[in-house]
Protein backbone atom coordinates (compact mmCIF):
# COMPACT_ATOMS: atom_id res chain seq x y z
CA UNK A 1 0.00 0.00 0.00
CA UNK A 2 1.55 3.24 -1.13
CA UNK A 3 1.08 6.73 0.23
CA UNK A 4 -1.26 7.61 -2.65
CA UNK A 5 -3.57 4.75 -1.61
CA UNK A 6 -3.72 6.19 1.91
CA UNK A 7 -4.55 9.63 0.47
CA UNK A 8 -7.38 8.11 -1.55
CA UNK A 9 -8.76 6.29 1.49
CA UNK A 10 -8.55 9.45 3.60
CA UNK A 11 -10.27 11.52 0.89
CA UNK A 12 -13.10 9.02 0.48
CA UNK A 13 -13.49 8.76 4.27
CA UNK A 14 -13.66 12.54 4.64
CA UNK A 15 -16.21 12.76 1.81
CA UNK A 16 -18.40 10.09 3.42
CA UNK A 17 -18.17 11.90 6.78
CA UNK A 18 -19.15 15.20 5.14
CA UNK A 19 -22.14 13.67 3.36
CA UNK A 20 -23.23 11.94 6.58
CA UNK A 21 -23.10 15.13 8.64
CA UNK A 22 -24.90 17.12 5.94
CA UNK A 23 -27.63 14.45 5.73
CA UNK A 24 -28.04 14.46 9.53
CA UNK A 25 -28.16 18.26 9.73
CA UNK A 26 -30.75 18.68 6.97
CA UNK A 27 -32.92 15.65 7.68
CA UNK A 28 -36.56 16.59 8.31
CA UNK A 29 -36.67 14.61 11.56
CA UNK A 30 -34.19 17.03 13.18
CA UNK A 31 -35.85 20.25 11.97
CA UNK A 32 -37.99 20.86 15.08
CA UNK A 33 -35.08 20.26 17.46
CA UNK A 34 -32.78 22.64 15.57
CA UNK A 35 -35.47 25.34 15.45
CA UNK A 36 -35.92 25.08 19.22
CA UNK A 37 -32.16 25.19 19.77
CA UNK A 38 -31.89 28.29 17.57
CA UNK A 39 -34.32 30.11 19.86
CA UNK A 40 -32.31 29.43 23.04
CA UNK A 41 -30.03 32.44 22.60
CA UNK A 42 -33.01 34.72 21.95
CA UNK A 43 -34.84 33.36 24.98
CA UNK A 44 -31.87 34.20 27.21
CA UNK A 45 -31.80 37.76 25.88
CA UNK A 46 -35.51 38.18 26.54
CA UNK A 47 -35.17 36.83 30.08
CA UNK A 48 -32.21 39.10 30.82
CA UNK A 49 -33.98 42.20 29.52
CA UNK A 50 -37.17 41.45 31.44
CA UNK A 51 -35.16 40.85 34.61
CA UNK A 52 -33.35 44.18 34.22
CA UNK A 53 -36.65 45.95 33.58
CA UNK A 54 -38.13 44.54 36.76
CA UNK A 55 -35.05 45.59 38.71
CA UNK A 56 -35.38 49.14 37.36
CA UNK A 57 -39.03 49.28 38.42
CA UNK A 58 -38.06 48.32 41.98
CA UNK A 59 -35.66 51.28 42.24
CA UNK A 60 -38.31 53.88 41.40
Amino acid sequence: MSISDLHIIATVGAFIAFISIAWWAYSPSNKKRFEEDAQLALDDDMLASSASNSRNKDKR
